[in-house]
């Protein structure tokens, strides 16, 4: 990215390049009149990651949108291997959010009182549908909407990938909506956002005015996941059982399922570890004077020793 492009112009340049002899085009359309009468309401759980969980939303505002519901702001899973406590509004300016939606999808921050009572106030005891992965918008319109006009209130848990990538235009525009028009980070993580991108323009000044921002996303549950073999010998190995045992619950130890290393390096299939991005990308992308800030190596991540090939 160029230093002297402020965050903004840099965005606004992303449509105006062609596409098959076309040009790409934003495809939200925001409502402008109001909504009719709510189904009713549906509360989401997020699980996964900050991507999944962004994904996760954007879905949850296009199947109420479709359905005519009311959305509950979701509920964030306590991550097994991050600890991370934070709420919807600790991530992301919820107050916008609900504005941002009020034409389209109705958004609140907690369910009436009078509803709440038909379930003792507690939301274990609202029915959860448990919805296959991928599912079509049409399961929800023929099966989901006929609950949700039973009950006034249903649970989706657990919501991720939930909803096909194949859905008609009004709810890929309602994806849309949600995620560049409504989602907008709290104002602590634009804070830091901007310092970072600051702090990287003005070290990139005797650069041309030119940096690359790298994200590692080299973590436990990734590396564990992977089930690449790092330098730790026997108690990496014992760890990363654990982690893959904690997160995943006998996905990895099904009969049959023979896990090979060697063979996934092979096939490129093994994440970047700290010590591996940087040679790569002073190698195949950056010109000898480019000086790289490398974070300091995650050396605890595994078992205390550098993961290195």
């Amino acid at each position: 990215m160029d230093a002297d492009n402020s965050s903004a112009d840099a965005l606004s340049t992303i449509w105006k390049h062609s596409y098959k002899g076309g040009e790409w085009r934003s495809c939200v359309n925001k409502s402008s009149g109001g909504l009719p009468e709510s189904n009713g309401y549906i509360y989401v759980e997020a699980n996964g990651g900050l991507n999944q969980q962004r994904i996760l939303i954007c879905n949850a505002v296009a199947v109420a949108g479709f359905l005519n519901a009311t959305l509950l702001i979701p509920n964030f899973h306590f991550h097994s291997i991050w600890r991370d406590p934070s709420k919807f509004g600790d991530i992301y300016d919820e107050d916008y959010f609900i504005s941002t939606l009020e034409n389209d999808v109705r958004v609140v921050d907690k369910i009436p009182l009078y509803l709440m009572e038909w379930f003792d106030h507690n939301m274990t005891n609202v029915y959860n549908f448990r919805v296959k992965a991928w599912s079509s918008i049409h399961y929800y319109e023929e099966v989901v909407l006929r609950r949700l006009l039973e009950e006034k209130v249903i649970r989706i848990s657990p919501f991720a990938n939930r909803l096909s990538f194949d859905a008609p235009p009004a709810v890929q525009q309602l994806r849309c909506l949600a995620n560049y028009e409504a989602l907008r980070f709290s104002n602590p993580i634009l804070t830091l956002g901007e310092a970072l991108v600051s702090r990287m323009k003005e070290r990139s000044v005797n650069h041309g005015g030119k940096y690359v921002s790298v994200h590692l996303r080299f973590e436990e549950d990734m590396v564990a996941f992977s089930c690449c073999v790092c330098d730790g010998g026997e108690q990496e190995e014992k760890n990363m059982i654990a982690a893959r045992e904690r997160g995943w619950k006998g996905k990895f130890t099904k009969p049959g399922r023979t896990i090979c290393p060697g063979a996934i390096r092979l096939n490129g299939k093994c994440p970047l570890t700290p010590l591996e991005v940087p040679w790569t990308t002073r190698v195949r992308l950056l010109p000898h004077r480019f000086k790289i800030k490398q974070p300091n190596l995650m050396h605890e991540l595994l078992i205390g020793s550098r993961c290195e090939t």
